[in-house]
């Protein structure tokens, strides 16, 4: 059966394209923002929930609070509304092109300490900035981090968890995360920030593990044994991890919540002294102070049976035990078998007095030889005396110019290239790659970025095909998005007529650049006249100038929008282009702030607030005038820029040069207020300010 969405457009935006995703609540699908031009992903309720008012509620609650998150590790929340026409309550997000690190442990098994390390450190950052904001992920789990294929990853889902379960509750969609919930979790008791590095600690466990440190016959079992607690120390399934990092898993995991990190700040600061020195070993125990782990002493339960984890540490003996029996029952059998060969050999050689001498020193020869070669052998595979051979370190995420010498090997930079994802400096990518085990004196490859492109200036375009043209932007290195539209033109066909934005405007990194390619002229008996501009027209003077240039009266969508009703927000030709005259214009029209969402109006009955003046404070908020300076940001001049607080715009401009100081009136807010600075919906610089 067809799936209702797709195909569709949604507000009058976004195209949904393809579904790439479903969930217990929602569906997730690929879709084109037509008014960015970009791709994203919308998350859909599914249509069980929309009955429920309660939990719609909290979902639009939830999400508008995930998205005033913005980190480089955390999956971005665009927009989050309620398609009326559609009966759609949807969340648009960035679109990742990447897999889970649930699928990067499915294909590489387990990972070795400094891969570990890479992936959960970016995971702790992307937790230590929700939580400073009051938002508690909940549901932290290899499926719910995003793997890009620079090596970065990226948190999804924030919020999902507490939309999923009223009451904090172990629900049914909650069982699929059993393996990563926190003892608190699978009580039903408070969750706070602990839970959440209780479960990346459990992530961390099964990345340098191979499994998960509590499994059963069933998701109950499994959370049951999360209450309980008693996980065995992962050394014991692989005993390559290094027991600082052993510390730094179990200290997450720990079963008390006072034994855990306070904060993932404090589990980053950890994190980061390990990796500076591998061989640390921390002053606190394993699983915290207090915390259970397979080392637990001996304690009755008050009718004076043993606790799990007591039994769990009698089963770790026991096992112990059986291995050494089984070691020495092989020994024994071993000497038996020995002694029968010896026996019979003596018996062979009465019956056979005479073998020849020369044939017995023949083959302890050739016994010797084979030997020999195949201890050579084993020695030029494993590195033998000197080590042939060598392990490839990760490199990704360092400094080149603060590497280390690395015995037996040279690490040569053969490029670099501009990248938002890693700092100026920072090694992207490297071959071999880690873990390879190549000969002594391999170099090692590696791509160094040069930071994260900065704006610069269009370049001219017009006159070249399209192939030059992109290759011309390319050469720019800003990963620009690149629309291509057609129009009858003098010039030849596939020839590039104009360019958005034109040629020496200022263009940023991730900036959709559209490229107007000619059709040749425009067929005897077709008449073309280029589209005049509508956008902040009112609807009527729109379609009159439509008229004027002899187009036919357009249809036109409405949605809410904060703009005044009837105001032109889009038209599907841009202006400028040399269009068909019978061609028949959509257009977008605004019906005003949504009625929903206002303040309704103040009675004659109710008391009247006394007027704030500025600077004012109201229930710890304050109301004052915000100074910006925007050449700290941008420096050229005539750049046009918004800015934006909590997702809206709140004042707009064009730079002046020199100290470009802008003010910003009538901001309320308490404590610190981050203010972004857009240039074409790309965010350049941040200001805080203090309220």
């Amino acid at each position: 059966m067809m799936d209702k969405y797709i195909g569709r457009l949604l507000d009058n935006r976004y195209e949904i394209l393809e579904m790439i995703g479903s969930g217990g609540m929602a569906v997730v699908y690929k879709a084109r923002c037509h008014r960015l031009n970009r791709l994203v992903a919308i998350k859909i309720l599914k249509d069980d929930f929309l009955e429920d008012e309660d939990f719609r509620r909290r979902f639009h609650a939830e999400s508008q609070a995930v998205a005033m998150l913005s980190h480089p590790n955390i999956v971005s929340v665009y927009d989050v509304s309620t398609s009326i026409s559609m009966e759609a309550d949807y969340i648009v997000m960035e679109l990742i092109e990447g897999i889970t690190l649930k699928q990067y442990m499915e294909k590489k098994g387990v990972l070795n300490w400094k891969e570990t390390l890479h992936f959960a450190m970016q995971i702790a950052k992307a937790l230590e900035h929700a939580h400073s904001r009051g938002i508690v992920h909940r549901d932290i789990k290899p499926h719910n981090v995003m793997v890009l294929k620079n090596g970065s990853v990226k948190v999804a889902d924030f919020g999902i968890a507490r939309m999923m379960s009223k009451g904090d509750t172990l629900t049914k969609e909650a069982l699929g995360s059993v393996h990563y919930i926190s003892p608190e979790q699978a009580k039903g008791g408070r969750v706070d920030n602990r839970s959440d590095i209780y479960s990346l600690g459990v992530v961390m466990y099964e990345m340098m593990s191979g499994r998960p440190p509590y499994e059963g016959d069933s998701p109950v079992s499994v959370a049951i044994a999360h209450i309980n607690g008693g996980a065995i120390l992962p050394s014991t399934l692989n005993p390559n991890i290094p027991a600082g990092m052993e510390q730094i898993i179990m200290k997450s995991m720990a079963h008390e919540l006072d034994d855990r990190y306070a904060s993932a700040t404090q589990m980053l600061a950890d994190m980061e002294e390990f990796r500076k020195n591998p061989v640390l070993v921390f002053p606190y125990p394993m699983g915290g102070k207090g915390g259970k782990t397979n080392k637990a002493p001996l304690v009755l339960n008050a009718n004076g049976s043993k606790t799990t984890a007591d039994r769990v540490e009698e089963r770790a003996q026991a096992h112990k035990k059986n291995r050494q029996t089984e070691k020495s029952a092989a020994t024994a059998a071993a000497a038996r078998a020995a002694a029968a060969r010896k026996s019979a050999a003596a018996r062979q050689n009465e019956k056979d007095s005479g073998f020849s001498v020369v044939t017995t020193v023949a083959i302890v020869s050739l016994s010797l030889v084979c030997i020999i070669a195949i201890v050579i052998f084993l020695l030029f595979l494993l590195g033998g005396p000197g080590g042939n051979t060598i392990e490839v370190p990760y490199l990704v995420g360092e400094y080149m110019d603060a590497l280390q010498p690395i015995d037996g090997l040279e690490v040569k930079e053969t490029r670099s290239v501009y990248n938002s994802e890693y700092l100026e400096g920072q090694i992207i990518s490297q071959n071999p790659d880690e873990g390879e085990m190549v000969k002594r004196g391999t170099v090692i490859s590696v791509v160094v970025s040069k930071g994260a492109p900065k704006p610069t200036q269009m370049i001219n375009l017009v006159g070249l095909t399209e192939q030059k043209a992109r290759d011309d932007l390319d050469s720019l290195s800003l990963e620009t998005n690149v629309v291509v539209e057609t129009e009858y033109s003098p010039l030849d066909v596939g020839k590039v007529i104009r360019t958005d934005p034109e040629s020496g405007e200022i263009i940023t990194a991730g900036q959709t650049v559209t490229i107007w390619i000619s059709k040749g002229e425009a067929p005897e008996g077709v008449v073309t006249k280029p589209m005049p501009g509508l956008l902040g027209l009112t609807l009527d003077v729109a379609i009159n100038t439509l008229k004027a240039y002899g187009f036919p009266e357009p249809y036109y969508v409405r949605y809410y929008d904060d703009s005044p009703a009837g105001t032109v927000l889009g038209q599907s030709v841009s202006e400028s282009t040399m269009t068909s005259v019978d061609t028949v214009i959509k257009l977008e029209v605004s019906l005003g702030p949504d009625p929903s969402q206002t303040e309704p109006e103040q009675t004659d009955s109710e008391e009247t607030e006394p007027e704030q003046t500025n600077p004012t404070e109201t229930e710890g908020t304050i109301t004052k005038d915000v100074e910006i300076d925007i050449s700290l940001h941008i420096a050229e001049v005539g750049i046009t820029f918004e800015i934006q607080r909590d997702g809206e715009t709140v004042y707009s401009g064009i730079t002046q040069g020199g100290n470009s100081i802008v003010t910003i009136e009538n901001q309320t807010g308490s404590g610190e207020v981050e203010y972004l600075i857009f240039i074409n919906d790309v965010q350049v610089g941040t200001e805080k300010v203090n309220f």
